[in-house]
């Protein structure tokens, strides 16, 4: 029941900023039921590949997943995870640790930033009027992201770094890909999350598969715990739906920069 519900609270921070749901489940894997780091991961991807492959179901159903862009960080994150893998059994825990919480901290640092503009703009206030300028820009008619050679490279990117962190971290990447496109878009954060949780699906069942066949994955920690998640993001989806974008965003900036602390701290 205790792997359970912490599953659960994992896939309702998931539902609710389509991210952070990887990050914390590692630190719960470990402080709470004191898993070693190597089986941790790939519990938390597990989880994660789980709930977000249901959410991004919902997301598709609901046409909320800019699928063109997820299947360009997907392409990329899936193409660099094996390489974090590899990475990971390669470099020292502490550094990585250390690096981890140190990119995510900024990276929390940041959405806390445009949240708190974004509450005290005034009502009305459009992303462009707060200084943004999306390398992908929408179309005034369709709707679209329009594509451009600029805009491809930041997906790229953004893909490529979430896989490489899957690989070598055990998390979803999330945290990289929802400021990645509240960074290069305009869309709105509902868009956002869900099209967030269609490439943490697609870029953690790379490192399930891969822990699966290493052997590493404890299936009677990882099953209750992926069916939690499952519940939680169920559960949160529906709560997400009465929420205002720029409060999900902070809500997701304070998580990251709360596991992002616990992180570093556990090193030093």
């Amino acid at each position: 029941m205790l792997t359970a519900g912490l599953g659960a609270l994992v896939g309702l921070v998931l539902a609710l900023t389509g991210a952070g749901g990887g990050v914390l489940s590692v630190p719960l894997l470990v402080f709470v039921l004191h898993l070693p780091l190597n089986q941790a991961g790939p519990v938390g991807l597990l989880a994660v590949a789980l709930s977000a492959g249901i959410g991004a179901a919902l997301g598709l159903r609901d046409r909320l997943v800019r699928y063109r862009a997820a299947a360009v960080m997907a392409g990329f994150g899936m193409a660099a995870s094996p390489i974090g893998l590899w990475l990971a059994q390669r470099v020292a825990n502490r550094p990585l640790a250390i690096l981890f919480g140190v990119v995510l901290a900024g990276s929390s640092i940041r959405m806390l930033m445009q949240g708190r503009r974004a509450l005290s703009a005034a009502p009305g206030a459009s992303l462009t009027d707060l200084g943004h300028r999306p390398l992908c820009v929408l179309d005034d008619v369709s709707g679209r992201l329009i594509w451009t050679l600029t805009c491809a490279r930041a997906m790229a990117a953004a893909g490529l770094l979430s896989g490489l962190l899957s690989g070598l971290l055990g998390v979803g990447g999330g945290f990289v890909i929802v400021p990645a496109l509240r960074s290069v878009t305009s869309l709105p954060m509902r868009s956002i999350v869900a099209t967030s949780l269609a490439v943490i699906a697609l870029v953690s069942v790379t490192g399930v598969l891969t822990a699966a066949l290493l052997g590493s994955m404890p299936w009677p920690i990882a099953w209750p715990f992926a069916l939690g998640a499952a519940i939680g993001l169920t559960v949160g989806r529906r709560a997400a739906r009465r929420l205002e974008g720029t409060h999900l965003q902070l809500g997701f900036a304070a998580v990251g920069l709360l596991v992002a602390v616990m992180m570093l701290l556990r090193v030093h």
